[in-house]
C-alpha cells in the first residue's frame, strides 16, 4: 500500500515540484490548502486556517510523513514589526498545531521533514564556510530560523524522526527567485547589488526535491542538512553570468547599498549580505547534486 505524504505549503513553488516527484515515486500526497481544491487520484486536499488554529485532523491522521514547507516569503514585503511577527508565526504555528494533534491522538509518523533556511547563519558576509554545526546568528534571520527549528524539535519529543532542510536560493524555470529578476536582466537592465561580494548559496529545484525524497527514504537522515551547492557564487558572479546568457555585459553601475536600504529598509540585509555554506554533510549521506555549475544551471532554467 502506498505511503501518504502530507505537505504544508504544497501549492507553492517547491511544493508543486515536490508533489510531482513524490507521485512519480509511488507516494500518495495530501495538501493543506486555505481554499477549496479538487481532489485527484493521487492528491487529496484538506482545509486549514491558521488564523482560526484549524487543521482538518483527517489530514494528520492519514499521514505517514509530513513535509512542512509553509511560510510567508522573506523578501516579499518590508520588515515592519508586524511583518516580522507574521514571518515567524507563519512558520511555527503550523508545527504547533500539528504537534498538538499528533500528541492528542497519539499518532505516530515515519518522519517529519521541515524546510529551514541558510539564513540561520545570519545576514553577514565573510569567507567562512558555514556547516550545520555553525551556531545560529543573533540577528533577525538567524533568530527566525532558530525558533523555526526549535519548534520542529517539539515533534521529535514525540519520538518522530525529524529532518530540517536548510535551503539556499532555489532556482527553477519561470518561478521563484529567477521569476523576480529575469525581466530586468532580459531587458538589458541587470545590475550587481551592493558590493556584489555577498555570497549567494543556491540550489536547483530538482536537486532540492530529491533531497526531500531522500529525507523520506533514508531513515538514517536526522536533524539539519544544508541544501545548496558549495561554491563561490557571489551576487556579482551570478549577475554577470545571467547577463551574459542574455547576450550582454552588465553596463549599469552597481546599485549602491544605501539605495537598497532606503527602498527596502531592514529587509535589504537579506540581499546585501550572504554567507558561503557547506553541502558536505548531505553529500556524505550519499546525495549527489545534479546541478553544480552555475551557468549550466541557469541555462536549464531559461530554456
Amino acid at each position: 500500500m502506498s505511503k501518504n505524504v502530507l505537505l504544508t505549503g504544497g501549492t507553492g513553488f517547491v511544493g508543486k515540484h515536490l508533489t510531482d516527484v513524490l507521485i512519480n515515486n509511488g507516494f500518495l500526497v495530501s495538501v493543506l490548502s486555505r481554499s477549496d481544491q479538487k481532489n485527484t487520484p493521487s492528491i487529496t486536499y484538506y482545509k486549514w486556517d491558521l488564523n482560526k488554529n484549524f487543521i482538518d485532523e483527517e489530514a494528520i491522521l492519514k499521514a505517514d510523513y509530513i513535509i512542512h514547507l509553509a511560510g510567508e516569503g522573506i523578501v516579499e514585503k518590508r520588515w515592519t514589526k508586524k511583518r516580522k511577527i507574521a514571518l515567524l508565526e507563519s512558520r511555527i504555528k503550523p508545527i504547533d498545531l500539528i504537534h498538538s494533534i499528533l500528541k492528542e491522538k497519539n499518532k505516530t509518523l515515519d518522519a517529519f521533514i521541515s524546510a529551514s533556511g541558510v539564513g540561520i547563519y545570519g545576514a553577514i558576509t565573510s569567507h567562512k564556510i558555514c556547516d550545520e554545526t555553525t551556531p545560529a546568528a543573533d540577528d533577525f534571520l538567524g533568530n527566525t530560523c532558530k525558533e523555526w527549528e526549535k519548534t520542529v524539535d517539539k515533534i521529535a519529543s514525540l519520538g518522530v524522526r525529524i529532518v530540517k532542510i536548510r535551503t539556499g536560493i532555489v532556482l527553477g524555470k519561470d518561478e521563484g527567485f529567477l521569476k523576480k529578476i529575469i525581466p530586468s536582466f532580459k531587458s538589458g537592465f541587470g545590475a550587481v547589488l551592493g558590493t556584489g561580494k555577498q555570497y549567494l548559496p543556491w540550489i536547483h529545484i530538482d536537486d532540492l526535491c530529491q533531497i526531500y525524497l531522500k529525507a523520506i527514504l533514508d531513515e538514517q537522515m536526522q536533524d539539519a542538512y544544508n541544501a545548496c551547492t558549495t561554491d563561490t557564487t557571489t551576487n556579482s558572479r551570478f549577475s554577470k553570468t545571467l547577463a551574459n546568457l542574455f547576450g550582454y555585459s552588465i553596463w549599469l553601475p552597481k546599485v549602491p547599498s544605501f539605495i537598497l536600504k532606503i527602498a527596502l529598509g531592514e529587509m535589504s540585509i537579506a540581499i546585501l549580505k550572504g554567507q558561503r555554506v557547506s553541502s558536505e554533510k548531505i553529500q556524505k549521506a550519499g546525495f549527489e547534486f545534479q546541478f553544480t555549475d552555475l551557468e549550466k544551471t541557469l541555462v536549464s532554467c531559461l530554456n
